[in-house]
């Protein structure tokens, strides 16, 4: 459910009032019963929300929306669009509760509605976001995050950083991590045997021989040539201006973006409002919204369900993916 304080319930009752996801996977939603029940009863939805009290027992005939709480204590009032200490720590119980259940296999793929930090860390969860949580829950050792948005699937060398610190947080270990992530995501996920991976360049011009910089020459061009020396097919670093043009028209099966912004303007241009969350590395899929709990528009009823759609199509997709090819 993410934060019940936040657009997580709207967009999950939104999502699971069709029949288009049923026909994919058998949904669960893990979160606060009485905000679901409140929030179907807001929309004037013509679906049930029924609570399922063990993980392993059957889901309701019909189509209504299965949730389980996990909660000790039903969540009692709290105001929608405010970050508060009681939201936060039951959007952290959400998870873990989530995570227990694809670790024992009780389901195939867990998709997160969002969080908010603030919250979280209000509730003493010291970390910056859902990816971190995760791995930390999974005793992962190497994880990252992947955007899957139209005809793109982009890798993120580092996300959430000022660019004036960039330059100095771009490290040949670091880029060589995200390029290995790229390709087990495109392997081992997306079942492409040898995929093609376009290493963006920091500077315009990929540096133009250290006329514009020399980080390409210095730390990403050697990251994307150890990548090579291992059977990887990592291109060396091609100007951004061009690179997912390529990619978008099939000349590259995934990207590695080295910084926030030149990764997500681009696929927010081809398919905003449908972008996937995908976390890379971990041992059990999970995808994610690619917006955040909006507490502005909070209760208006606007909220847009298309990228949570697409989180649980994505998840659904890699579960069946996995189940019939499991990784070694």
């Amino acid at each position: 459910m993410g934060d019940p304080a936040g657009i997580g319930p709207e967009v999950i009752a939104k999502a699971l009032a069709g029949t288009k996801l049923r026909k994919l996977c058998r949904p669960l939603v893990i979160g606060s019963l009485p905000v679901m029940q409140q929030t179907v009863r807001a929309l004037k939805l013509k679906t049930a929300v029924t609570p399922v009290t063990e993980h392993d027992a059957p889901f309701p005939r019909g189509h209504p929306i299965a949730i389980l709480d996990p909660l000790e204590q039903p969540l009692g009032r709290f105001k929608q669009g405010v970050a508060a200490t009681e939201t936060g720590a039951a959007s952290v119980a959400f998870i873990k509760k989530a995570v227990h259940l694809a670790q024992i296999g009780c389901i195939d793929g867990i998709v997160t509605a969002p969080i908010n930090k603030e919250a979280i860390n209000l509730a003493g969860c010291h970390f910056p976001g859902h990816t971190e949580l995760l791995a930390d829950l999974t005793k992962t050792e190497e994880s990252g995050m992947m955007i899957v948005g139209g005809p793109l699937k982009i890798m993120f060398v580092t996300t959430h950083v000022a660019i004036k610190n960039l330059p100095a947080l771009l490290t040949q270990a670091k880029i060589e991590k995200g390029i290995r992530l790229a390709h087990l995501a495109l392997t081992q996920l997306f079942g492409i045997k040898k995929p093609r991976i376009g290493v963006a360049a920091l500077n315009p011009h990929a540096g133009e021989h250290g006329l514009f910089g020399d980080e390409e020459a210095c730390v990403v061009r050697p990251a994307a040539r150890a990548a090579q020396a291992n059977g990887i097919l990592a291109s060396d670093p091609l100007p951004a201006d061009t690179l997912f043009g390529k990619a978008a028209r099939g000349q590259y099966d995934g990207v590695v973006a080295l910084y926030h912004d030149q990764g997500l303007i681009p696929l927010k241009l081809v398919a905003f409002g449908t972008c996937v969350n995908l976390t890379v590395g971990l041992p059990i899929i999970r995808t994610s919204v690619d917006h955040g709990t909006a507490f502005d528009i909070v209760g208006k009823g606007v909220a847009d369900p298309g990228s949570l759609i697409e989180a649980v199509t994505l998840a659904a997709k890699l579960a069946a993916r996995r189940i019939a090819a499991p990784l070694k």
